[in-house]
């Protein structure tokens, strides 16, 4: 038995954030965010159970309505039958309120142990995502990588080597009772032996490091610049990448971050401040004229590309709801014509990195393929597709190409 007794104000807290997130489409990450500002009283330990249970129902969402017997109708009362779902599948002791009366604790573990054998049930996806992923890539390796993709990921730290080494933060983050492990063939990665919030210690806020997936760390690592060059970072975001990009180039050269969203690229300004990244300028893509200025002029070009994230469902598990079978083929045109009008910002000699944080060859090496066809003084050096299930970090696809 879980002794764990649950408080009400933090359990209704779950229960607000899962009706904005079921019934008014709101962002997950951006729920909690919120909840977790409700109540100055609450410690560590009640926000980590509002985050985690929050997160935890998400991700189970279609497994847990399957064992409550709900249909698509997220109503508060139906919500709470979800959520006594979790607390009786977690062991836990339900209280006597009267929104928890009368839960068939029994029927829902049987049922647990009934619904479990069905595949789109048990990993909790829509049946248009379980014959998608099936179609792409094949029963057996499916069935692995969307177990792995549930799974909740490790905090995996880079080492911001602008500021420091590898060796130096880990003895810092020991000295701050955070304990991390190397992991092999990532150079610049820890993992936290215990899930933490690290962005209040004085380690993040003097920039030492950024939290970045190890697989996502490969990305910039692959596109093998050297100090002194002219990169683009073509979708940077709110700038993992560039950040990463710019430590490899010690701060040498010239390294352009574009992105079609303003608010992301002040973002990337103020954690290039932090990082002590001085040679990263971002630029706005406002008209297509952004972009041919730049044709014929970069050594190197990553294109990071959007994609349906299928790759990080570990991090964001309500992808799994939001995103509709329509808005793939419209991020494949999307894709395609990225590859097409960004490589031509690529010099003779010079290479490019085309990435996505997707597990389906038809985001990946399919557009790859399609790209070489119609573009024939590229070559494809290298590519490497990387599962969630084989590596234990997030699924990501990456592809170096050379311009002749």
């Amino acid at each position: 038995m879980n002794h764990m007794r649950l408080h009400r104000n933090l359990v209704f807290s779950v229960i607000d954030g899962l009706n904005l997130i079921f019934n008014e489409g709101a962002y997950a990450d951006k729920v909690v965010e919120k909840l977790l500002k409700r109540d100055a009283r609450w410690g560590s330990r009640d926000r980590k159970f509002v985050a985690e249970t929050t997160y935890e129902i998400v991700r189970w969402k279609r497994l847990y309505a399957e064992i409550a017997d709900i249909k698509e109708n997220y109503s508060r009362e139906n919500l709470w039958r979800i959520f006594a779902v979790w607390a009786t599948l977690r062991g836990i002791e339900l209280p006597d309120w009267n929104q928890l009366a009368g839960t068939p604790t029994r029927r829902i573990k049987g049922r647990f142990d009934e619904v479990s054998k069905i595949r789109k049930i048990k990993e909790s996806i829509p049946d248009w995502l379980d014959e998608l992923g099936v179609a792409e890539l094949g029963e057996d390796v499916w069935t692995k990588e969307i177990n792995a993709l549930n799974k909740q990921a490790d905090v995996i730290l880079r080492a911001n080597t602008l500021r420091t080494t590898k060796e130096k933060l880990k003895a810092l983050l020991a000295s701050l009772e955070h304990e991390t492990e190397d992991i092999k063939g990532h150079p610049s990665a820890l993992r936290l032996k215990e899930r933490a919030n690290i962005f209040k210690n004085e380690a993040f806020k003097n920039g030492f490091f950024e939290v970045q997936d190890a697989n996502s760390q490969l990305v910039s690592e692959f596109l093998d610049v050297k100090p002194g060059m002219k990169v683009v970072d073509t979708c940077a975001g709110a700038g993992g990448k560039s950040l990463h990009l710019a430590a490899l180039m010690e701060n040498k050269g010239n390294l352009i971050s574009l992105d079609i969203y303003e608010g992301k690229l002040r973002k990337l300004k103020r954690r290039a401040r932090r990082n002590g990244a001085h040679n990263i300028e971002t630029r706005v893509i406002t008209s297509t004229k952004v972009i041919k200025k730049l044709y014929d002029k970069a050594d190197r070009v990553l294109i990071d590309a959007p994609c349906s994230g299928l790759g990080v469902l570990r991090r964001n598990p309500d992808a799994k709801w939001k995103i509709q079978p329509e808005f793939l083929d419209k991020i494949k045109d999307t894709q395609q014509d990225i590859l097409q009008r960004y490589s031509r910002m690529v010099k003779s000699g010079g290479k490019m990195v085309y990435a996505t944080c997707s597990i389906l060859p038809s985001e990946n090496q399919e557009q790859v393929e399609k790209f070489l066809a119609s573009n024939d003084d590229f070559t494809l050096v290298e590519d490497k597709k990387l599962l969630a299930s084989e590596s234990g970090f997030d699924g990501f696809y990456m592809a170096l190409l050379q311009r002749k």
